[in-house]
């Protein structure tokens, strides 16, 4: 073989050979430099490859449910799990104030727990049950959120001969949102709870600590019956430690999400005692940043119990919460096994932890955890997680520095020449990544431009094309360009390459430090790739096959394998988790530029690396002109074909919450201004109406009610919750000739109307009879404030008017009784000065009529959430 035919992997270290090409040639040389053409698209076919057969089957794997036959073996038993849960969803929606929730479910819970209570050890333990009927209220969402006679049911398991006066809270709830039978959320959670209790409770092993069992009956109402355990229950205050179960999705593996605050011992117990790790620090940060639109009871506990703890929850398939479409058959068994392995493990765990015996001896601080492949899991200090972080980059840029330096002497140029080429890639390579995040959010705008963002909804391969390719491409591109107008006098091509990919290695470099210096955990992921491509850097240095060729590619690709596998793992899981969110995101928020961002940072962070070395095939181009055309046939997909449209029937449905409204506006003598019904819409998704419309639903007349929210308090609509209050500018109505009909509606009596006796002060006392939930919204007119009432006192000073109170009820259905004094300086209560409006909400009807043939005309794609309700507003 000549020497024109060998490849660089071949060439040569020994001092002073180099090889020196005359710009006449050296475009005809370039391909003695590279490898065959194949190379190039061969990389990207591997690692996909890779991600498919073995990155997907990870992430999905379920452990093999156990079945009765197991009991002996004092495991968790899933079947016994999902009779139960099979049991639980049959009872249907469980909206808090219904007799399905606060009658039929507190009778399943308490059968069930009383035929616990009958196996019970009692050589190990004791046993209490409690049904708490709370009252109450707080300030959370600029709200008052105010309860009547909320249920829960408490089980307390006591270990005999134990002194300890720190319990274990063990929380999931049982109450659904209006037209879901709850099964997944939280209906998985609360069977696997139960069985829980019940292979501890009759097995014999003993714990140190007690433990309480909190089954609540009203999460979805604004997570009040956690408070109303916390705040008011008489096991509350000994409860130290807290798991905390819910669900924003159903059937699959269960994520930690949240940890501690400020405890990094509860990571440790988590390692050292789950069954199937599925948690990531990341998770951590973006929900406590509010990039989530859910919120959990873990928040309560700390806030009002300062409890710490493990918040945990159900998050595949997400495209199922909140729906009708929540039921059994979408939970595999092994899904509760997973949950139930987990859960067992942690709860005997926690009730035995030395660390609960003097909870304030702890250590204190946050911690980095991340589980890989959900096959074990790593954690350390997050002061640890900044010395390594700085390390790293301080590792990178040092052997860069090293590289360098090594070239010049191999390449007999001088150091300023070879710092002068990095200088020129690394502002190449800056540009690199600002194009792989730039190139997804060009594509996010013109897709939601021309109306075609959430293409991806149930296509998921699509992000492949709309947001991958792009983001490679803007990798790959400047230092493809300038590869091409190189001349290798010297300075090799395989040395270029490999310029290109230190310039890659110092920008990751840098962005870890500005991070770090912000205090972000996530930080982790970009020194764990960093990581991956420092070691080879130095392997390569050390053995000199940085010296030959393209060889130290061949170190390279090996160590990459860990940094693509965990990467490409991580961005998958949030993509299935927040794929199904963006259904619920909003009308006003254009969702690919999160998703667009999250699947660009995914490539940037698997393929960084690997994407700059099919620069070292011949035909590089080949591979860039398949990412475009990936890319391409991928808009044209989601824009002129079916398979591009978001929504398909009960799989991944078009969410259409809206009310069948009555308003009727009163004047301060009594007489009615307005009195008009329609439907008012909540669109929770991007495309708004217009997959309606399209669909052929009638929507004559649907108008904005910007005009409404500028003369009305709350829009003059019957708000339901602080969700619809904080979209309140964009919902929108829809005018209906005949008035709608509602169950009843709401009186509110003025029972006294007395002035004080410096005559400034008003005080109005009223009873109202109202449904299970209920606002009330309350604004002082002119130069009137309100100096006092019957509700938190404290939300008078701490927010402004108009004030919302959100009342709702359980078991006690009885009257509210309130009083609101108004003051005003000049004594004159002869003129209006308060307006208060009431808001009705008929969650188990489903209408009148009219209403019920208007719901009927809904494509199938979309799922219908919506029941009457009816605004009354006052003036006095």
């Amino acid at each position: 073989m000549g020497d024109k035919e060998k490849l660089i992997l071949d060439e040569p270290v020994e001092k002073g050979v180099h090889y020196s090409i005359s710009k006449k040639n050296a475009k005809h040389q370039k391909g003695y430099f590279q490898l065959p053409w194949y190379f190039a698209g061969g990389i990207v076919l591997f690692w996909a490859l890779l991600f498919v057969s073995v990155v997907k089957p990870l992430f999905y794997r379920l452990p093999e449910p156990l079945t009765l036959e197991d009991a002996p073996k004092g495991g968790f038993i899933a079947e016994r799990a999902y009779a139960n849960l099979y049991e639980f969803g049959a009872i249907g929606t469980k909206v808090v104030g219904s007799d399905n929730n606060e009658i039929k479910t507190v009778a399943f819970l308490l059968k069930e727990i009383n035929l616990i209570k009958d196996n019970l050890n009692t050589d190990l333990f004791e046993i209490e049950i409690d049904v708490q009927r709370a009252y109450g209220a707080y300030v959370k969402w600029n709200l008052v959120n105010m309860y009547q006679g909320i249920q829960n049911v408490v089980v307390k398991l006591t270990p005999k001969g134990s002194n300890s006066e720190n319990y274990v809270l063990v929380n999931s709830h049982f109450d659904s949102q209006p037209t879901s039978p709850s099964t997944g959320d939280d209906g998985h959670m609360l069977v696997s709870s139960m069985e829980v209790l019940r292979v501890i409770s009759s097995g014999n092993e003993t714990t140190q600590h007690t433990i309480i069992f909190l089954f609540n009956g009203s999460e979805e109402n604004s997570l009040q019956a956690s408070h109303a355990f916390i705040a008011h229950h008489k096991w509350a205050k000994n409860c130290k430690a807290l798991i905390n179960l819910d669900a924003g999705g159903s059937g699959g593996r269960e994520i930690v999400f949240q940890t501690g605050p400020n405890n990094p011992w509860l990571v440790d117990l988590y390692q050292k005692n789950a069954k199937h790790y599925f948690s990531t620090v990341m998770a951590e940060e973006i929900f406590q940043a509010g990039l989530v639109p859910s919120y959990t009871d873990f928040a309560i506990f700390v806030e009002f119990g300062n409890i710490i703890g493990l918040d945990v929850g159900q998050v595949i398939n997400g495209f199922v919460y909140h729906t009708k479409y929540d039921s059994i058959d979408v939970i595999p068994r092994g899904a509760l096994q997973n949950t139930g392995d987990n859960l067992l493990s942690l709860v005997r765990a926690l009730s035995n932890a030395p660390e609960m015996v003097n909870m304030e001896s702890n250590e204190s601080g946050n911690m980095v955890f991340f589980d890989v492949l959900g096959l074990y899991l790593i954690k350390y200090s997050e002061e640890t997680g900044v010395k390594l972080n700085y390390a790293v980059a301080a590792a990178t840029i040092i052997l860069v520095y090293v590289s360098l330096l090594r070239t010049a002497s191999v390449s007999k140029e001088s150091n300023e020449k070879i710092f002068g080429w990095f200088i020129l890639v690394q502002v190449l390579q800056v540009i690199a990544f600002v194009l792989a995040v730039a190139l997804p959010f060009l594509m996010a705008y013109g897709l939601d431009k021309y109306g075609y963002s959430l293409s991806y909804f149930t296509t998921t391969s699509l992000l492949v094309g709309l947001y991958v390719c792009p983001s490679l491409i803007g990798l790959a591109l400047p230092s493809y360009i300038y590869l091409k107008f190189q001349t290798y006098d010297k300075i090799s091509y395989a040395q270029h390459v490999q310029f290109a990919l230190h310039g890659h290695g110092i920008v990751l470099a840098l962005l870890i430090v500005a991070l770090t210096y912000y205090g972000v955990r996530t930080t982790y992921i970009l020194t764990w790739t960093l990581i991956f491509y420092v070691v080879p850097l130095a392997l390569n240095l050390l053995s000199t096959l940085h010296d030959r060729g393209l060889s130290w590619t061949g170190v390279l690709k090996t160590f990459q394998l860990a940094p693509f596998l965990y990467n490409s793992y991580l961005c998958f899981t949030f993509i299935i988790i927040f794929i199904p969110m963006m259904g619920r995101y909003g009308v006003d928020t254009n969702p690919d530029y999160y998703i667009g961002a999250l699947t660009a940072f995914g490539a940037i962070f698997s393929m960084g690396f690997l994407i700059l070395l099919i620069h070292a095939s011949r035909r590089s181009g080949l591979v860039l002109l398949g990412l475009l055309a990936v890319a391409a046939a991928s808009v044209y997909v989601a824009s002129s074909t079916d398979i591009g449209f978001p929504y398909r029937p009960k799989t991944n449905v078009q969410r259409i919450p809206y009310l069948q409204v009555r308003r009727i506006f009163y004047e301060y003598d009594g007489t009615v201004i307005k009195d008009e019904s329609g439907y008012y819409f909540n669109f929770q998704d991007r495309r708004g109406y217009q997959p309606l419309l399209d669909a052929g639903v009638d929507l004559t007349g649907l108008v904005g009610t910007e005009e409404d929210c500028k003369k009305y308090m709350y829009c003059g609509q019957p708000q339901y919750d602080h969700r619809w209050v904080e979209s309140m500018l964009v919902n929108m109505w829809l005018p209906r000739k005949n008035q709608v009909y509602t169950p009843a509606e709401p009186t509110l009596e003025v029972l006294n109307r007395t002035v004080s006796s410096d005559g400034k002060t008003l005080r109005l006392e009223f009873k109202l009879n109202c449904t299970d939930h209920t606002s009330i919204f309350i604004q002082p007119e002119g130069d009137a404030t309100i100096s006092d009432w019957s509700f938190l006192k404290d939300y008078i000073t701490s927010q402004t008017p108009p004030y919302h109170i959100y009342f709702s009820y359980g078991i006690d259905k009885s009257p509210l009784d309130f009083y609101i004094e108004v003051k005003k300086t000049d004594g004159d209560f002869n003129v209006p000065v308060v307006r208060v409006g009431i808001s009705e909400q008929f969650m188990d009807s489903e209408g009148d009529e009219e209403a019920q043939e208007f719901a009927k005309k809904f494509p199938d794609f979309g799922v219908i959430i919506q029941w009457p309700a009816i605004y009354k507003r006052y003036i006095y």
